[in-house]
């Protein structure tokens, strides 16, 4: 599968407008747009813009995937038109635009429900709209019915059509069947054949047909948080790397973060859930093989912020700070080396055997005359590290502090928990 040229080096922003800017606007949020371009940020993931059902309303503003309306703009963050000059400034910077799609339910009074033939819900046993799971503000789809398919495929085409959209991320894409999704990205290519899909699910099956670009990285993003807690130590990381190689094409992208808009509000802000560790689980998402790295809202200056999902609570400073400069290393080390690049384009991963191999991971990615090592502690502990590098001693530079760097042919010195160095070549 050919994905757009420019995703395979892409560093992806989600946005969370709500919570950005104390205005909690499109127009507000397009004013970051050069701070997010200057960062080293490819796309922007827009959360749901579409107007919120008021049926089951969950706090005082509503849940985003609670969807009214697929061909509308919520009022809250602004106008129609404020969505096309917001994509407008982000094409202006070279950057791509996806909009969050909520293909398997809609909300409970969306326009839908009433002006649609019954069937185009899943009904309960009084012939009301069956709730999924416990979204009790929500109304389960009936991909039973073809007319269903045709009104998503449509509702899509309408922002690529006539709103310039690149892509959408689409939310729990698992729940909705694979033919939907081979379908609609069918006949979206015929139409844009740059579009760029992203599952939020990690089922190899999204991948049939090319119908996704990328999915989700869950299993790994779960693990490194577990890593970090010290349930578990980097055998069993190493173990998922190697084992990910056979189950999905050489071809698919993973999306690979420390934080989003679920684990944030949920469960805490990386801090909260890293701890020491969330500088390092942060270097291994742009350097771990096969991913595309996200940026979530608030990360790009530091913010130790869990967000309220349901109502206002935005950022109260998005003065750039030390995260700010570390996220420009690490997107810089990423759009100058050919061989972070995710799917077919980048490097395998190959590993240099160390002493410590239940707590550093030394390995290597190489493509095409372009080359990073990393060397990477990921323990609380301090450790002796020893290794002989081989054929790959030799002359690099530091990808975070910029300097110059020999690495010898043998490595042997103490590394601090947590701690790492990413060399370039």
């Amino acid at each position: 599968m050919n994905h757009p040229d420019w995703s395979y080096r892409a560093v992806l922003y989600e946005m969370n407008v709500r919570q950005l800017t104390p205005e909690g606007t499109l127009r507000a949020a397009a004013a970051h747009l050069p701070f997010l371009r200057d960062l080293g940020v490819d796309a922007v993931w827009l959360m749901p813009v579409y107007p919120i059902g008021i049926e089951g309303r969950k706090g005082s503003l509503g849940s985003y995937y609670s969807i009214r309306d697929y061909c509308a703009v919520n009022p809250e963050f602004g106008t129609m038109e404020d969505l096309d000059d917001f994509v407008a400034a982000a094409h202006a910077l070279d950057m791509k635009v996806l909009l969050d799609w909520v293909a398997n339910h809609t909300a409970r009074d969306a326009r839908w429900v009433t002006e649609c033939p019954a069937c185009w819900y899943e009904r309960d046993g009084e012939g009301r709209p069956r709730v999924p799971w416990d979204w009790t503000d929500t109304a389960k789809l009936d991909y039973g019915c073809r007319a269903v398919w045709e009104g998503q495929i449509d509702a899509m085409r309408f922002w690529i059509e006539k709103h310039a959209i690149d892509g959408f991320r689409c939310d729990m894409a698992m729940l909705v069947p694979a033919e939907f999704w081979r379908e609609a990205a069918r006949q979206l290519r015929a139409l844009k054949p740059d579009l760029f899909l992203l599952a939020e699910a990690e089922e190899p099956w999204l991948f049939d047909e090319g119908a996704f670009d990328a999915c989700y990285g869950w299993e790994l993003f779960h693990l490194l948080e577990k890593v970090a807690r010290q349930e578990v130590r980097i055998p069993a990381v190493r173990e998922w790397l190697y084992a990910d190689r056979g189950r999905y094409p050489r071809t698919a992208f993973r999306l690979l973060f420390t934080s989003n808009h679920d684990e944030n509000s949920w469960s805490g802000s990386e801090f909260a859930r890293l701890g020491d560790a969330a500088r390092i689980m942060a270097a291994f998402t742009f350097v771990a093989p096969g991913c595309m790295p996200l940026i979530y809202t608030g990360q790009e200056v530091g913010a130790d912020r869990s967000f309220a999902f349901f109502d206002r609570d935005p950022l109260p400073d998005l003065a750039p700070g030390p995260a700010t400069e570390f996220y420009r290393c690490l997107c810089r080390m990423r759009r100058d080396c050919p061989a972070l690049a995710a799917g077919e384009r980048g490097g395998e991963m190959v590993e240099i055997r160390n002493n410590a191999e239940d707590c550093l991971m030394t390995f290597v990615r190489e493509v095409a005359g372009s080359r990073v090592v990393a060397v990477m502690n990921l323990s609380p502990y301090t450790i002796h590290a020893d290794f002989r590098t081989g054929i790959y001693a030799g002359s690099y530079r530091d990808a975070m502090t910029g300097e110059d760097f020999h690495l010898p042919e043998h490595v042997a010195c103490d590394m601090t928990g947590w701690s790492f160095r990413l060399l370039v070549r």
